[in-house]
């Protein structure tokens, strides 16, 4: 089994730091090769360049997964799919779904996670369904409802937005915790961010900072040993730094300019969970005797 880096192709908007020109697309692409990633998420959505993403990493042999945000019943999610299979062995290595229908019950949410499900297995793909705002799984406790509604669910843990969402004190008490091990045990997959209860996506450059940053360096390595109790030889477990743009997430000054370097700090997060990997395959390695 292994850990794969990844960097969000939408978290490149607005790069480099400090009013230099923003880089390309094909930029984008090769600086996340040059900055020592295992490949790239790009978002399948009309506003971000993505089929010239798709395309920029397939001309440099590049490995890349989906973002897709299905609607409901009668939107595209099918045929974008199926575009997804014509690609052959150039096509995503997962689908990361972001359910973009709001709902009220878990009557109505489960039918829609399952018909996801359903289109992304007959395609062949792994389907894992992200904790987002603004989405289905917006609150943590209504998302734990439907992990129980759709056993079958994998789960990608963005975990800032739950922690933002439901405004945790501090410290996090032992309550909260509990709820977030059970996503926790649920996740093949993590974004990578690292909130407040005020702040989506705080600067961990920041020594101020670094309290939270330990809880999310905490919270990642129980669900890496999750996934490793469970998983099969040969499985990867994806990883994805996932540092916002200004007028999403990132902090920016009166000046609109942000206040810390988005780059380093996923190159950062990069580090720290490769650390939080290579800690547990040692571990594993003295239990076996190696």
């Amino acid at each position: 089994m292994s850990l794969r880096v990844f960097q969000s192709l939408w978290a490149m908007g607005g790069l480099p730091y400090r009013g230099e020109t923003p880089w390309s697309t094909a930029e984008q692409i090769d600086k996340i090769v040059e900055g020592g990633f295992d490949g790239v998420d790009i978002a399948w959505t009309p506003i971000l360049p993505s089929e010239e993403a798709i395309a920029a990493a397939q001309a440099r042999g590049v490995a890349w997964g989906a973002t897709c945000f299905p609607n409901g019943e009668g939107d595209d999610f099918e045929e974008v799919i199926a575009r997804f299979v014509a690609m052959g062995d150039e096509g995503p290595l997962y689908i990361n779904l972001q359910p973009n229908l709001k709902v009220f019950t878990i009557e109505e949410g489960a039918p829609e996670l399952r018909r996801c499900l359903r289109i992304v297995e007959e395609a062949g793909f792994e389907a894992v369904v992200e904790t987002h705002r603004d989405r289905m799984t917006t609150d943590l406790r209504f998302t734990l409802q439907l992990m129980d509604a759709v056993p079958e669910m994998r789960m990608n843990g963005d975990l800032s937005h739950f922690v933002v969402g439901q405004e945790f004190a501090w410290p996090v008490g032992e309550d909260d915790h509990a709820l977030i091990r059970r996503v926790l045990e649920r996740c093949d997959m993590f974004h990578g961010r690292v909130a407040s209860r005020e702040q989506v996506q705080i600067p961990i450059s920041w020594d101020y900072h670094r309290p939270w940053l330990d809880l999310f360096l905490g919270w990642w390595e129980i669900g890496f040993r999750a996934w490793r109790e469970r998983s099969e030889p040969g499985a990867e477990l994806y990883f994805v730094p996932e540092l916002g743009p200004p007028m999403w997430y990132a902090i920016t000054g009166p000046d609109g300019e942000e206040m810390s370097d988005r780059w380093q700090e996923a190159l950062m997060l990069k580090e720290h969970v490769r650390a939080i990997w290579e800690r547990l395959e040692h571990e594993s390695a003295v239990a076996l005797g190696r």
